[in-house]
């Protein structure tokens, strides 16, 4: 899959394509509807597919100090997209002079000059240009224009999650804020992951027999609520069963909120320096200061006891499914 960040990295022998905008955080199973739609079209139609998103969120660039948590990193949806069969990636730098582009405008620098669109694949809320002046009604009046086509797909999805509200990125934000790993989860169609490289903590963990990897987390990462959880600690292509620890560790009145995981049965790992990804699987239980350091050794005995029956669980289901 080829990744673009601006128009001036797209090639200038560009042929047509097929083209979805929008910033696609998470990559989740609604998002999935479109970005998937966009792939089977292209390929019936013989053109690549490109998924057009901006750095930074628009919301930052229009009203500073707004930036959402974020659900994936850059790299990471596209590390998605690709799964889903996407071409092509282009990233926007999203600038305040960008976003004063007029909806027509807009069409014409991006869709139009640099993309060539045959076809663009949208959900029915997609709004572009200056003040989000433009919607799907206008999209289909300059495709008349311009040469492309429009496909408005329906991307609600709905299940348990959130009590049955229709999946979106704002519902997954909340409930990976709450806690509600499980409720991101299905609307993801994974487990919610952050990444980053691993540094040096207090050391606390290894001096309890439980080492842990402190994942220095990117900038505006969706971070769980406080509490512990079962999931995996990745480095490099090895996914291990993890007990995980958020927040400030309340046992040694430390006031620095971290992701920590303690990756099942090993002890011998050294991951200083390293990048690594902590997906969450489970909500285990919150934080608690315990009257005593055998009182938290037992407990977290049996944080790690339920953390591997989890995982266990979950990746035999999945092997089975």
């Amino acid at each position: 899959m080829q990744r673009w960040r601006g128009l001036e990295d797209i090639p200038q022998d560009w042929g047509r394509s097929v083209v979805t905008i929008g910033s696609y955080d998470g990559v989740h199973r609604g998002h999935q509807l479109i970005i998937g739609r966009a792939v089977e079209r292209a390929r019936e139609l013989g053109v690549p597919s490109v998924v057009v998103t901006f750095d930074p969120h628009p919301s930052e660039v229009v009203r500073p100090g707004s930036h959402p948590p974020l659900l994936a990193p850059h790299h990471r949806r596209a590390e998605l997209m690709a799964e889903l069969g996407v071409d092509a990636v282009l990233i926007l730098p999203f600038t305040a002079e960008f976003s004063k582009l007029s909806p027509a405008d807009f069409v014409v620098k991006v869709l139009v000059d640099k993309l060539h669109a045959r076809l663009v694949v949208e959900g029915p809320n997609f709004r572009f240009g200056h003040r989000a002046a433009g919607d799907v009604g206008l999209l289909k009046e300059l495709g008349g224009t311009y040469d492309y086509d429009v496909e408005v797909i329906d991307l609600y999805v709905t299940g348990e999650a959130g009590g049955g509200l229709p999946f979106s990125s704002t519902l997954t934000r909340r409930l990976v804020a709450e806690g509600d790993v499980a409720g991101a989860m299905e609307i993801l169609g994974r487990p919610h992951r952050v990444e980053g490289v691993v540094v040096r903590g207090a050391q606390r963990g290894r001096e309890l027999g439980f080492p842990t990897a402190n994942v220095e987390t990117l900038p505006h990462t969706a971070i769980p609520a406080d509490g512990v959880y079962a999931g995996w600690l990745t480095v490099g292509d090895e996914a291990m069963p993890a007990a995980i620890s958020v927040g400030t560790n309340v046992q040694f009145d430390a006031t620095e909120r971290t992701v920590e995981a303690y990756a099942i049965d090993r002890v011998d790992l050294d991951l200083y320096g390293m990048h690594a990804a902590v997906d969450f699987l489970a909500y285990l239980r919150g934080m608690e200061k315990f009257e005593s350091i055998e009182a938290l050794l037992d407990c977290m005995a049996d944080d790690v006891k339920r953390a591997r029956e989890l995982v266990a669980a979950h990746e035999s289901a999945a092997a089975v499914g």
